[in-house]
Order: structure tokens, then sequence, then C-alpha cells
């Protein structure tokens, strides 16, 4: 496992089909991590009746925020759509605190982006995926340009395993110099 091993938070984000989760396994193929996806979290609590609303997500922050402190590094992966649940994470590792990594997950090409959404099968029992004018409409805010803790990966261009690499060698550098927020 090449990764770094310091505890650090990672966070994956992008719409449903970017190709997030495929980036996800690349990544826990080359560094050892708790990985925590939202989709698990939030068919886990429709499993048990509970309206999911914030719920998966605030769960998901104390789940994070329990392991980062026991010193191990979190890959988080979700839509991670609005500011407000962006900031959280951040609130999150400031609060460990340890260095953060947000990765805004894209597919450049539109037609690829569509044909993933409408072939692509849940591996989450009982977790039904979204349609592609689902997907069109999802509510999901523009990342600012400027944050430094922050990179895009086009899984359009760039292989699973690439991108994986390319986000490692960010993290390193986030954790030589962890103050740019």
């Amino acid at each position: 496992m090449g990764g770094p091993s310091a505890p650090a938070l990672v966070v994956l984000g992008g719409l449903p089909g970017v190709g997030k989760s495929t980036v996800a396994r690349a990544l826990l193929a080359q560094w050892q991590a708790v990985y925590l996806r939202i989709d698990t979290i939030e068919q886990a609590l429709r499993d048990s009746g509970v309206e999911v609303g914030t719920a998966g997500y605030r769960v998901a922050y104390a789940l994070a925020r329990t392991q980062l402190a026991q010193g191990l590094p979190v890959l988080v992966d979700g839509v991670n759509p609005l500011p407000v649940t962006r900031e959280a994470w951040h609130s999150v590792a400031r609060g460990v605190p340890v260095p953060w990594l947000d990765v805004e997950v894209v597919c450049s090409d539109l037609a690829e982006h569509q044909r993933r959404v409408e072939t692509r099968s849940s591996d989450i029992p009982g977790l039904t995926s979204p349609r592609w004018h689902a997907v069109q409409q999802h509510d999901y805010a523009p990342w600012p340009a400027s944050q430094a803790a922050r990179c895009v990966m086009d899984t359009a261009r760039m292989a699973p395993e690439q991108i994986a690499a390319e986000v490692l060698a960010a993290l390193r550098r986030r954790q030589l110099d962890p103050s740019g927020e």
C-alpha cells in the first residue's frame, strides 16, 4: 500500500454515476483507510425505517471523527452536494485536527455519464440507483475554484488508478503543508 498512513480525511464528491465508488476502490487498493460510503449508511437507515434526511451525513461525520481521532485515515464517498455538507467535513478535520482533501469527481463526457447512470446496478442491497433525469435535477452547488484543499478528477479522461495516484500525491502535499484551505 503506497498511500500516506497518517490520519487524514479525503472526501470524494460528485453527482451520481460519475465514478466516485470506482475511484474509491482504486484508492483503497493503494491506501489503507477507513471507507465511509454515504449510500451504504443511508440505505441502512432506510432499512431500519428511519427517515434519512441529513441523518446519513451526520452519522458519517461522527464515524469519521471517531476514526480520525484514533489515528486512522478516512475516505468518504458521497455526493457531497452543498457548501454546508462540504464545510461540515472540513469542521470534522479541523476538530481532530488532521489535513483534508476534497476531491470533486466529474465525468466531462455527458453521453458517457448518462450511459453509466442508465446501465449501472447498485452493489448495495435494497438501494435503487437514480435515473438520468433525477441525476440532472440533483441539487448540486458549484465548488469554489480557489480552495487549496480541493482537486477535480475527470473519470472521462483518466483511469481510476491514475486518479487514485493523483489524489494520493495531492494528499501527501496537503500533509506536508496542511495550512491551505
